[in-house]
């Protein structure tokens, strides 16, 4: 079977090359259509083809000023590409850059697949829905991660029932195996000194990774923060906040200086070899956010087999709450957020409550968000549309 991964601005290449990947593995003849990565290294290709048919050869800058203008002709490109392409085949769309021109832009040669990876806010405008609707309605079949998001699938886009399909996202795996790996960043490397040559107790570490954008809730951590500082048992946890910065930390970092925590900031793009001594380090995973239908830190705990704490939003908290891999907050509740990070790193019996969290993650990643199981279940689908 021909399988073509399409992802034209290179949105989420982890979770393309881990799908593109396990697929060949399972037998498929795999094509990633995609641009570059322009903020890093991505993971190498395992057995599959990988084409950069769009935005070649231009400089961030160029790109987000030309991307427009090189994207319809670029699309029609992809068209004739698929439709001139030989045996049976499957399309499988991650994202569409431009839903409302590119849904007149696909080929009709071949069955459609869509990854719903975001699919609607809380609370959407007609707009925010019209817009949902001219992305998956072209499709004819569509994956959401989480029986939620499935739901919001037919019940708020319009989508019929039997279009969409759960098929779970995978574990990140990948990340535990590097060939090479980079040590602690010195911005983290110098607040965990050596403890056992100090003497001094290591402090917890809680984590917040991944890109740093209004939605994710940091100011909620920082809130919660109070709460860690309040309670007398054990020693004061650090905060470590890492990741590229999607908007204006200022005032965030104003507010964690006058806090009795210690929080340290590593605002910049994290290159997938740094990722493995940053999350071995860190005690608890926070992703306190405000909204989102999935995330891939989340999945990166799973592999890394990370105790955490998460807010109550779309697929997340339905992972959480399936599988027991991790402790459920209300969004924006700072209060209950600080009440669960004290439990997990200072509290009595903390040690123990992260390692039985830390199994349960353990056991998910080798289960139900296995790559090898994930595989299969997109190639049943497949196969379904094609006959």
């Amino acid at each position: 079977m021909h399988v073509k991964l399409i992802d034209p601005s290179a949105f989420t290449p982890p979770y393309d090359r881990a799908l593109a990947a396990a697929l060949a593995a399972e037998g498929a003849e795999v094509e990633l259509i995609t641009s570059d990565f322009t903020y890093g290294p991505v993971p190498e290709a395992k057995n599959y083809e990988v084409s950069l048919d769009f935005y070649r050869h231009l400089s961030p800058r160029a790109r987000r000023l030309s991307k427009a203008s090189r994207h319809i002709p670029e699309m029609r490109q992809l068209r004739n590409k698929l439709e001139a392409a030989p045996g049976p085949m499957v399309t499988h769309y991650q994202w569409l850059t431009m839903p409302g021109i590119d849904r007149h832009l696909l080929s009709s040669r071949c069955p459609r697949v869509m990854t719903a990876h975001y699919i609607l806010p809380q609370n959407p405008s007609r707009r925010q829905i019209n817009r949902a609707k001219e992305t998956f309605a072209p499709m004819d079949a569509v994956i959401a991660h989480s029986v939620l998001g499935a739901r919001r699938l037919v019940d708020e886009v319009g989508l019929e029932r039997e279009l969409v399909r759960v098929i779970p996202h995978g574990a990140f795996d990948y990340l535990t195996s590097l060939p090479v790996e980079k040590p602690l960043p010195p911005e983290l490397r110098e607040a965990s000194p050596v403890w056992e040559e100090t003497g001094s107790p290591r402090p917890p570490v809680i984590l917040f990774f991944g890109l740093l954008r209004p939605y994710k809730g940091i100011d909620v951590l920082l809130d919660a923060a109070r709460e860690l500082a309040a309670t007398d048992q054990g020693t004061t946890p650090e905060i470590w906040i890492v990741g590229n910065p999607r908007m204006d930390l200022a005032e965030l970092k104003e507010r964690a200086a006058s806090l009795e925590v210690e929080v340290r900031w590593l605002a910049r793009f994290i290159e997938d070899a740094e990722i493995p001594e940053i999350m071995r380090q860190a005690d608890v995973l926070v992703l306190p956010y405000l909204d989102g239908e999935q995330s891939g830190v989340l999945y990166t705990g799973l592999a890394f087999g990370k105790a955490m704490v998460v807010s109550e939003v779309g697929g997340i908290g339905e992972v959480a709450r399936a599988h027991g891999a991790a402790r459920l907050v209300p969004p924006g509740d700072a209060a209950a957020l600080g009440h669960e990070l004290a439990a997990l790193t200072r509290g009595e019996g903390a040690a123990e409550a992260r390692e039985e969290l830390a199994a349960r993650c353990r056991a998910a990643a080798e289960g139900p968000f296995a790559w090898r199981r994930i595989a299969r279940q997109t190639l049943d689908l497949y196969e379904g549309l094609l006959s």
